[in-house]
């Protein structure tokens, strides 16, 4: 690493996805804060020493940075949660200013999902932040820097610099589950988290009914004693959960559980099961040999909380241009 590379502190660092993608554009890692024991552990295999896996609001900065980077709780702003302006999580986000007064970096960046950018804790932390830098923010879709998957997040960039500006997509290629998966065994072989639950019998025969591109729809029509009621009384309420992702075009947006098909549409394109840990891996751009701490349930979280790569380079390219 030169010793010019720019300095970046990670703020709800995660699995470290971001600070990787920040990594591989130059940057060096010198502080990576995460109070989730397994995503701490998963970072720092990944990332080394520099993690610290402790509460935010418990620590402060070892040393001056070029860029203070975060993505704080997005649980209260998410609109496939409660969206709680109430919830305490939500104020988490301003202890940025903490950090940014004490590191003193070029340029602070901020990701979560995009109804962030609506929320009084955005407001108030532009606010708090203009009066030190040039601030701009924009949601930004997956699909337009090269990811396998449909995924709108916020980006806020707060820089020094006048220049304050985004990431221009790129050519997205042919981006979908086959180019995704490409060389990985065809059956879930266990090795590399190349891994998915067996479905219980019931799951099973529900899934044996599901057309290509199918969702629980298909049951109802065909076999509707093994739906459960909820089901049919929300018929065309979500359309996707039990549903098959397709072969072409980008997969649906990975969420923390996409083990579990009640949650989307995260079903094979061909087999009777829901995809595994590596390929929801492979859907978000992360690479095969990033290497994960903790359950399947809990990696599967880490996946799904995570920035994908190929987008966080985007956003880091940018930022290195401000200096």
């Amino acid at each position: 690493m030169s010793a010019a590379a720019p300095r970046v502190v990670d703020l709800f660092a995660g699995a470290g996805l971001l600070s990787y993608a920040f990594r591989e554009e130059g940057c060096q890692i010198t502080q990576a804060v995460e109070m989730d024991r397994c995503a701490a552990q998963s970072c720092a295999v990944n990332l080394g020493e520099v993690v610290c896996p402790v509460d935010v609001r418990h620590t402060a900065p070892v040393n001056s940075c070029g860029f203070v980077v975060a993505g704080p709780p997005c649980q209260g702003f998410s609109t496939l949660g409660k969206r709680n302006p109430s919830d305490r999580r939500n104020g988490l986000s301003l202890e940025l200013i903490r950090w940014v007064d004490a590191a003193t970096p070029a340029a602070v960046v901020v990701e979560n999902v995009a109804p962030f950018l609506d929320s009084a804790a955005c407001s108030t932390l532009t606010q708090q932040l203009r009066a030190r830098f040039t601030v701009h923010s924009e949601v930004l879709s997956t699909v337009d820097f090269g990811v396998h998957q449909r995924r709108r997040r916020a980006f806020l960039v707060a820089a020094r610099s006048a220049r304050a500006f985004m990431p221009g997509q790129v050519d997205s290629g042919c981006r979908n589950p086959r180019e995704a998966w490409r060389h990985l065994p065809v059956r879930p072989d266990g090795h590399n988290l190349h891994i998915a639950p067996v479905p219980s019998p019931l799951a099973l025969s529900q899934m044996r009914l599901l057309p290509p591109g199918g969702d629980k729809r298909d049951i109802l029509r065909q076999a509707p004693e093994l739906a459960p009621p909820s089901w049919i009384t929300c018929s065309d309420a979500v359309t996707d959960v039990w549903g098959r992702i397709r072969w072409e075009g980008p997969a649906n947006t990975l969420r923390t559980c996409f083990q579990n098909p009640s949650k989307g549409r995260y079903i094979h394109p061909e087999q009777n099961r829901v995809i595994t840990i590596r390929e929801g891996a492979r859907l978000q751009t992360i690479p095969d040999d990033w290497q994960f701490v903790g359950s399947r349930t809990r990696v599967a979280a880490q996946i799904g909380n995570g920035v994908p790569p190929l987008l966080g380079r985007a956003v880091a390219r940018t930022v290195r241009d401000l200096l």
